[in-house]
């Protein structure tokens, strides 16, 4: 099993499935996956993994399989430990953007990046950056699990869950802001840059743009906001467009949801106009608003 799975997954539905057929033959073994969307071959090859195994000798005979391919550090383990520390990682980094989310709001009226950066300088200190939300497969699901296995201790990780949740909606409220502050009252004058749930994929699993237009419907804002996306080329969502220039097209303001290359460092690619600048990508300058 490669997938990430809640802890002791293998204990509670396959091993019975196994045992109830008989079959001492089958060795079980977990070896979750460590690789990223926009970056997989590298990190199939240089990551380090993690091996489980009910029998040692079992866990190095797998283990000298994958070392035919990965240049990483390989542990064995036993399959528990190996399904919770997958998950370990995932919450470790939901927890650290949570806190980095909650700095940015902290930090209304200073930046928050720069903030961030002196504070990294310290050898033991690692923020991660704040943003619009987290998308995708991992980070915003898989700490669930815990929270699901042990709702009455993992507290902590249910309110940094919460926490990266509400990002899209904050982000909704910040470009509400910035509206009446700017004098813009026609929401269709706003636009939304970026679907995907990260840079330069085309994968939009969790996307904090997808919450967005949800907490805006939700809350009655008039028809979704046009977006686009240079990575998403098929429909999927209301008001999708497929060019940069068919989005500009008479708009004030944009949120920038996602930081793809395309964008990155180069806020002229949208003239003029007023950006939210939630992922910190456009730079400085009168018209960039940061959360």
């Amino acid at each position: 099993i490669e997938s990430t799975i809640s802890p002791n997954t293998v204990d509670r539905f396959v091993r019975p499935l196994l045992i109830e057929a008989e079959r001492e033959d089958v060795k079980l073994v977990h070896a979750p996956e460590r690789i990223i969307p926009g970056n997989m071959v590298y990190e199939l090859l240089h990551n380090n993994r993690t091996i489980g195994a009910d029998d040692p000798e079992v866990g190095e005979e797998v283990a000298k399989i994958y070392a035919t391919f990965c240049q990483g550090e390989i542990s064995v383990t036993d399959i528990r430990t190996a399904e919770m520390t997958k998950v370990v990682e995932n919450t470790f980094r939901a927890i650290n953007i949570a806190f980095s989310n909650e700095l940015a709001k902290i930090c209304r009226g200073m930046d928050v990046a720069e903030v961030i950066r002196i504070s990294n300088k310290h050898p033991r200190v690692n923020i991660l950056q704040p943003g619009p939300g987290v998308g995708g497969h991992c980070i915003p699901v898989d700490p669930w699990f815990l929270v699901g296995d042990y709702p009455e201790t993992a507290n902590f990780i249910r309110l940094a869950l919460q926490t990266n949740a509400g990002m899209p909606e904050y982000v909704l409220h910040r470009a509400h802001e910035v509206m009446a502050e700017r004098g813009i009252k026609d929401a269709s004058k706003v636009g939304i840059y970026g679907l995907t749930y990260k840079e330069d994929v085309d994968d939009v699993r969790e996307s904090p743009t997808l919450q967005l237009l949800e907490a805006q419907a939700e809350h009655l804002c008039g028809s979704p906001m046009r977006v686009y996306d240079p990575w998403v080329e098929r429909d999927e969502v209301p008001n999708q467009v497929h060019s940069m220039e068919e989005l500009l097209d008479g708009l004030e303001m944009v949120i920038v949801m996602v930081g793809h290359s395309q964008i990155k460092g180069k806020p002229e690619a949208f003239g003029r106009r007023i950006l939210i600048d939630p992922r910190n990508v456009c730079g400085d300058g009168e018209n960039v608003y940061k959360l």
